[in-house]
């Protein structure tokens, strides 16, 4: 974790100094400290401290203290570079800037979200809208179980001794062998195989495509008759459930809702500002 002090020393940044800067005429009498005449004003340190605080830092004497001695020495090179005329480097001058120009950005677009909260109406038709255009009502999702058994080795001869092992383990089944028991003793798949080779609910788009191929060429209770070979190896699979793909309701999404509505709003906006920009 960063400390106080190297938190502190951070704020040297070209970053830390176009911010920093807007504050040296705030509140001109409260002063942190006076450099050969040049006041550092209590806003400063203020600002710092918030930036720290909103990642975690508390705020304490002992950091005040390495914070001050911090700007002090900021305010002392900042000075030794203006003597030798760094300051009017074309580069620098660039750098800072941009800085600004930055944080004017967010400045604006922080402005514009406090006035511009989404109605719960505006979220409802925003919401509908999402829904008529992803949901399928016709989806549905898969509760399945699997024993896959890998080749040892990428090699004929390892594939034909996983796959003479997965159909030794399909004529068990079909004997009446039980799948979970199966599963947790023979399956080469370490995310399934203490469950039985239980997989959670899916729509498929998560899983190799001859897997989702045999899972929904079964149905529902029925285990694969054939082997289904993907890249992993060979799988035996059990359908155990279907049921439709539920949307998530308004309130559930409401957040995430609200955060692509600020997004579309705050897109239009800038793309009207760039229409009436006059650019040459």
């Amino acid at each position: 974790m960063l400390s106080i002090k190297s938190a502190a020393v951070a704020a040297l940044s070209v970053a830390g100094l176009a911010v920093l800067s807007a504050c040296n005429a705030e509140e001109p009498a409260k002063n942190v400290a006076v450099v050969n005449g040049v006041p550092i004003p209590q806003a400063r340190m203020d600002l710092i401290l918030k930036m720290q605080q909103g990642k975690g830092q508390k705020d304490s004497p002992e950091a005040r203290t390495q914070l001050r001695e911090a700007l002090i020495t900021r305010e002392i090179l900042a000075q030794e570079a203006v003597k030798k005329g760094l300051d009017q480097s074309e580069e620098l001058r660039t750098q800072l800037d941009m800085t600004r120009e930055q944080f004017l950005v967010n400045a604006f677009l922080t402005d514009y979200l406090k006035t511009h909260n989404p109605t719960d109406a505006e979220l409802q038709a925003e919401y509908e809208a999402v829904k008529k255009e992803q949901y399928d009502p016709n989806a549905k999702e898969y509760k399945a179980r699997h024993i896959l058994v890998k080749p040892a080795k990428d090699d004929p001869k390892a594939v034909a001794a996983a796959k003479q092992k997965a159909e030794g383990l399909l004529a068990q089944l079909k004997k009446g062998a039980k799948f979970e028991d199966l599963a947790k003793k023979y399956s080469d798949d370490p995310g399934s195989k203490a469950r039985g080779g239980e997989l959670d609910w899916t729509d498929g788009t998560d899983l190799v495509a001859p897997f989702v191929a045999g899972m929904k060429a079964l149905n529902k209770g029925e285990t694969s008759k054939t082997l289904v070979k993907t890249q992993f190896g060979f799988h035996i699979i059990r359908l155990d459930d279907v049921r439709p793909v539920e949307f998530p309701t308004f309130e559930q999404v409401k957040d995430k809702v609200a955060e692509q509505l600020i997004g579309k709003q705050r897109d239009q906006l800038i793309e009207e500002l760039r229409k009436s920009a006059k650019v040459e």
